[in-house]
């Protein structure tokens, strides 16, 4: 599995994060993509990420279309 991350920054950037999770579960369904989870964490007041864990074999297509900030292995 792999975890894909997004970036936020600023005073908004729990919310913009929060915000994002709700378009990426949206994804999810019209792309019949299946993860693993999704959701959001702040870092700190200034740093938020939303992210989406896929299957290796779904990877390229959600990156290409959605371009996440980065990525990691992600194991249970």
């Amino acid at each position: 599995m792999i975890k894909l991350i997004w970036d936020f920054r600023g005073p908004a950037a729990k919310k913009t994060a929060e915000h994002h999770e709700i378009h990426l579960k949206e994804f999810i369904v019209a792309e019949n993509i299946i993860s693993d989870s999704t959701g959001n964490h702040q870092i700190n007041d200034l740093h938020s990420i939303a992210y989406l864990v896929v299957e290796k074999k779904d990877m390229i297509l959600v990156r290409d279309l959605l371009k996440p900030h980065r990525g990691e292995i992600y194991e249970k």
